[in-house]
């Protein structure tokens, strides 16, 4: 039975053949490195995978959106079966919200496609609706997140089964990206009645956008927990666990991101860690933040050059309805990090 492209949950997995995620039909088998529980999970739920391949899409392009003004901005690597290269050998903050951004991309893209009915396995939440409030009743169709989140953990944390400190620090990750999105769910309303009037609202639980859970897990990476091993003995053998490096500081939540291992500074290229340095990229001259040209060019200094750019201008709406515009041309100062 025939699949969509999915890249390997985690390490990530998705050289460049599978740079169109969800456009061509594979086999389980084909998609390289799959653990076995990852590989069953793939035939026993082959009409979700498309959304299992597109959720990590997903997380990968929020990934690239929140990180765009940073030294490391989620680049990706095409000729290599390891999406983001070396950097996620390390576990690292950006380690950290990788894990929690893709986990919770399947989480929702997932939900999506069920409440939508792509898919005869899952379909609206039926469990949690409760009794309605003054003025509104229950209907459309509630997202049903813990089937979305059920996906991503039986296909993420597949990998994570070791007793060491890597896979105790991926799944707490995966499961901090998940519950953002539990935790953001909302009541989304329709009004009903004659000329736009509201005798009658209905409303069901929804997603957020997936922008929220982006800024959201973005704020947690900025505020993430460091963490040390400690190895003890138990009946199965040595087992290595995380506990908080500063007992002044408050413990993490499972909501919170947690690391051990400090990141590269990426200014300059580095094979070994995945950096690929910040030389040529666009920096911003008036600002004081990590987009600015300062801190984004590792104090190298930056180059300006001008771009002529056409754009529409002097823009006026007709009656009734178009509107028409003319093309002008602007001059734009360009500051990339020498």
């Amino acid at each position: 039975m025939a699949v969509w492209p999915v890249p390997t949950l985690w390490s990530l997995a998705v050289g460049h053949q599978y740079s169109s995620l969800g456009t061509q039909p594979i086999l389980c088998g084909s998609i390289p490195g799959l653990v076995p529980k990852q590989l069953r999970f793939c035939r026993n739920y082959v009409e979700i995978m498309p959304s299992v391949a597109e959720g990590v899409k997903l997380g990968i392009q929020e990934c690239q959106h929140q990180f765009r003004g940073r030294r490391w901005n989620c680049t990706t690597v095409n000729d290599n079966l390891a999406i983001f290269g070396p950097v996620l050998d390390k576990a690292t903050r950006e380690s950290a919200f990788v894990h929690a951004i893709a986990s919770a991309g399947v989480a929702f893209a997932v939900t999506r496609s069920c409440a939508e009915g792509s898919a005869t396995i899952c379909g609206c939440d039926t469990r949690h609706k409760g009794p309605p409030g003054d003025g509104w009743k229950w209907g459309g169709c509630s997202e049903d997140v813990e089937f979305g989140s059920m996906v991503s953990r039986e296909f993420a944390d597949a990998r994570e089964n070791r007793p060491d400190a890597r896979s105790a620090m991926n799944r707490h990750n995966n499961e901090a990206g998940r519950t953002s999105i539990n935790d953001h769910m909302h009541l989304k309303c329709k009004c009903h009645g004659l000329s736009g009037s509201c005798e009658v609202k209905t409303c069901w639980w929804s997603q957020p956008d997936f922008r929220v859970i982006g800024d959201y897990l973005k704020d947690k990476y900025d505020s993430a927990s460091e963490m040390v091993v400690e190895k003890h003995r138990e009946s199965r053998g040595w087992v290595e666990t995380l506990r908080p490096r500063y007992a002044y500081f408050k413990p993490p939540t499972e909501r919170d991101l947690v690391y051990y291992e400090s990141s590269p500074n990426f200014c300059e290229p580095n094979s070994d860690t995945g950096s690929f340095g910040t030389r040529d990229r666009i920096c911003n001259l008036t600002s004081h933040g990590i987009d600015g040209c300062d801190l984004l060019c590792c104090g190298r200094g930056h180059n300006t050059r001008t771009e002529r750019r056409k754009e529409k201008c002097h823009c006026i709406f007709h009656w009734c309805c178009y509107v028409s515009c003319q093309e002008c041309v602007r001059i734009y100062d360009v500051h990339t990090c020498k």
